[in-house]
Formats: structure tokens, sequence, C-alpha cells
């Protein structure tokens, strides 16, 4: 399977072990991958800031199968998700962004323009543990399309 995944993460991490093991899951998958972090200030306050926030996320995902991580979305299981994520490929979309929001969220317009809205759960959840998530289930989606016995039901 062909295919190159964009984490847009708003804000930096500055949790070093946090970063490792977000680097580790994602050292470990077959495709290509990036982590891209999002500016989350700029100029102005409020609706600016997040206008300019919302500009940068559309430039860097454009011509992207656009998947934001929002607590009001899908919540698929691993299988199902590692199901969804082969299904688009075999459809022709060769290149997924994931977004992560920021501290203030993500602006209205990003979930809105989301081809699918994901979600690991109602509960808020600490930026950088969203990209351990994140990056451990695309890990376990990739092992189980690869039919390797990391996952376990």
């Amino acid at each position: 399977m062909s295919l190159r995944v964009d984490i847009l993460a708003c804000g930096r991490l500055r949790d070093p072990p946090v970063s490792e093991l977000v680097d580790r899951y994602l050292a470990r998958l077959p495709w290509q991958v990036r982590l891209l972090e999002i500016e989350t200030g700029g100029s102005g306050h409020g609706e600016r800031k997040l206008a300019a926030q919302a500009a940068r996320i559309r430039a860097a995902a454009a011509g992207a199968f656009t998947i934001v991580l929002d607590e009001r979305g899908e919540a698929p299981a691993s299988v199902a998700f590692a199901r969804r994520l082969a299904e688009l490929v075999q459809r022709g979309h060769s290149r997924m962004v994931f977004v992560i929001g920021g501290p203030d969220g993500l602006p209205p317009e990003v979930r809105e323009a989301a081809d699918w809205l994901l979600s690991f759960g109602p509960m808020t959840w600490p930026h950088g543990l969203v990209r351990v998530m994140l990056a451990e289930q695309l890990y376990r989606a990739a092992s189980l399309l690869a039919g390797h016995p990391y996952h376990r039901p």
C-alpha cells in the first residue's frame, strides 16, 4: 500500500519523552510520514489568529484527503480504522493529512472542510498524547494490513 501521511500538529511539542515515543512509532511505519508543526501564533487575537492558523492548515493540506481529529468525529475500532485507510488508498487517495488542533482548538472552517472527522473519544486529551495515540494507531493499522500479529483483538 503506497501512502504518504502528513500529521499537521498545531503548536510545538516541548516534551522530549513524548516526542521520542511519537518518533518511535512513526519510524516503524512502511509509509512516507512527515510530522509538521503548524504555528498557532500570529498577529492579532481570537478570530484573526484562528484565521491565520486555518490558512496555514489549508495550504499544508492542499490536495490531500484531510482527516481532522475532533471529539465530535467518528470513533472507529482499530480494525475499522485500518480498513478505512486501505479503502481510501484503493480509491486513489495516496496522500492523507491528519490535523491535530492546538490549545485554542481548530477553526470551524477546518473542521467543516475535513473529508473525515476522527475521534479518540469524547474526552479532551493533551496534544502530545494525541500525537502518540495517532502514531500508535497508524502503526497498528499498518501492522493489521500487513497481517502482522501486533494487534490482538
